[in-house]
């Protein structure tokens, strides 16, 4: 018995310690191995992507490849510069047509007739009878309109903000004066706009203006041309014949 119990022993002492080396690496693959297996629970628990109250939002700032970000509002100020695009068209077709006709008739005759004898009235009876007269009125008037007019006028004016009203609106105001030869001509623009309708390149359309004012004024040669006399404005507004 005693040399039994002695060899175990000795079997024992002969094998010796587990080697440390070995024993790090076991602990460190057990523990990569369990957080593989937690991470791979949790992520079959909820979707092939994980946890979406983990993830952040879907935006195309995140997920697009040609995604750029809009450029920050531009802040105006007074005297800044906007140029106004001014496309104007109009057209106008009236027609019309008058006929009116007026036609009386009328008889009159006088029966009595009166004569002074001194400073008295007395009857004086005529000798081939009463006097009598008669008409007859006609009248024709007729008459026969039509106008068409077409006008166009595109050009552009570097105009300046004048002010800024308390809800972010513009007010805008240019001035321009041309003179080629014996031809000039002068422009003023006036409006209302909003920061957001201007382009950005600092243009704006006519047709985004409000209260908007365009006034051209124009002589030389080829206004004096078309221009009407002083007579004929008076006849044309008064219409006498």
């Amino acid at each position: 018995m005693k040399s039994c119990s002695q060899h175990s022993v000795g079997a024992a002492a002969h094998a010796g310690p587990f080697p440390r080396g070995l024993f790090r690496r076991a602990v460190v693959l057990t523990a990569a191995l369990a957080g593989s297996l937690v991470g791979r629970a949790d992520a079959q628990s909820s979707s092939l992507f994980g946890d979406p109250a983990r993830r952040p939002p879907l935006t195309m700032a995140n997920s697009s490849f040609i995604y750029q970000a809009p450029a920050e509002p531009k802040v105006w100020k007074k005297n800044d510069f906007v140029t106004v695009l001014i496309e104007e068209k109009s057209r106008m077709i009236r027609e019309g047509q008058i006929d009116q006709r007026k036609k009386s008739e009328g008889a009159m005759a006088l029966n009595d007739w009166i004569a002074m004898d001194g400073f008295a009235i007395v009857p004086d009876p005529q000798t081939e009878g009463d006097p009598k007269i008669s008409g007859i009125l006609d009248n024709k008037y007729r008459a026969q309109a039509n106008l068409q007019n077409r006008d166009t006028f595109e050009t552009s004016i570097q105009c300046v903000i004048v002010d800024i009203r308390p809800n972010g609106t513009l007010v805008v105001e240019g001035h321009a004066a041309v003179k080629f030869d014996e031809e000039e001509w002068e422009l003023s623009v006036s409006g209302v706009v909003r920061p957001e309708d201007i382009l950005p390149n600092n243009t704006v359309k006519s047709e985004k203006l409000a209260e908007k004012r365009i006034q051209r004024l124009s002589s030389g040669q080829g206004r004096d041309g078309i221009r009407r006399g002083w007579l004929q404005k008076i006849i044309d507004k008064f219409q006498p014949f």
